[in-house]
């Protein structure tokens, strides 16, 4: 299989996936290289796939998210992730993304597209194998969530939940 042939191939893996999936995965698939893979999906992005590299694998974006996206604003130490970030799929939201405002670099954003506790269990599980701090440590815990949430409701009941917690910042 050629190059041209490869991407069209895993642009068409991605886009019948319900969930994202690995570039070792992705290489298995196709015989190659997890690194061919990365530059695939690079050139990929380059040609205009809104393609997203999450903590679990890539994820090729297909429409708007559905219902409501907020942004929440939170401060804890990184022992408070897993409880943040449970308290927000608790409550039927999906956790899109992180966001921190560097001061050489500007926003940084980390796409985590995490929908349950499950999720949230794989991600720090990750974060802890790689030995990886989160982003929020270059702030000084200060960060953002890009949160779709089903309705109003669910999306107070998480402010609510981050309050009693302690993570909400507030003005």
């Amino acid at each position: 299989m050629d190059a041209a042939g490869r991407r069209q191939k895993i642009r068409e893996t991605l886009e019948r996936a319900d969930h994202p999936i690995s570039a070792t995965t992705l290489a298995e698939q196709l015989g190659v290289s997890r690194q061919i893979i990365v530059g695939d999906v690079a050139l990929l992005r380059a040609a205009g796939e809104d393609i997203s590299a999450t903590p679990r694998g890539y994820l090729l974006k297909q429409g708007d998210a559905a219902g409501l996206i907020r942004t929440v604003a939170c401060r804890h130490t990184a022992a408070g992730m897993e409880a943040e970030l449970n308290t927000m799929v608790d409550q039927g939201c999906t956790v899109l993304d992180v966001i921190v405002e560097h001061p050489i670099y500007g926003q940084l954003t980390g796409s985590l597209q995490l929908h349950s506790r499950y999720d949230v269990q794989q991600f720090i599980a990750r974060c802890r194998e790689a030995d990886a701090a989160p982003l929020s440590l270059l702030t000084e815990g200060i960060h953002l969530h890009t949160l779709s949430c089903p309705d109003e409701t669910r999306y107070r009941l998480v402010l609510s939940s981050l309050r009693e917690l302690g993570f909400l910042l507030e003005e």
